[in-house]
């Protein structure tokens, strides 16, 4: 199939496509005697597999890694990835709780200060509108 058939059978943008040949993600395309890209099915799953590692939160980078491997190592690669990303979101949820937490302390000083006629850094009277 021609890029453009790759296009919209993967909702990929043809401009993307030719990027991640570019970028190794996906494997050179034949050309045609009329120099036209031509793709084999193959195309249509790795393009899935990128969409879906990027959905996930994937770089590129992880995604060409683990594209390269086969068989079991391919296995083994993806899981990797997959305890890795966990790892990282973890992290970023505790990130993200602990500003949470921090953020309702501040929202609670400052009712509090403001109730108090209280100005929160200088402990200043506040002289309401």
């Amino acid at each position: 199939m021609k890029i453009g058939e790759l296009a919209e059978r993967s909702g990929v943008a043809a401009s993307a496509i030719r990027f991640y040949e570019r970028a190794g993600l996906m494997p050179k395309a034949t050309r045609g005697a009329n120099g036209y890209r031509a793709y084999e099915e193959a195309a249509l799953r790795r393009l899935n597999l990128i969409q879906i590692g990027q959905n996930l939160g994937f770089t590129l980078e992880a995604i060409r890694t683990v594209t390269t491997l086969e068989g079991a190592a391919f296995y083994d690669g993806l899981l990797q990835n997959i305890d890795t990303r966990l790892g990282e979101i973890d992290q970023m949820m505790e990130t993200l709780r602990a500003q949470r937490e921090s953020l309702l302390g501040t929202r609670e000083k400052l009712r509090e200060s403001w109730a108090n006629n209280e100005c929160p850094h200088s402990g200043a009277s506040v002289n309401p509108l």
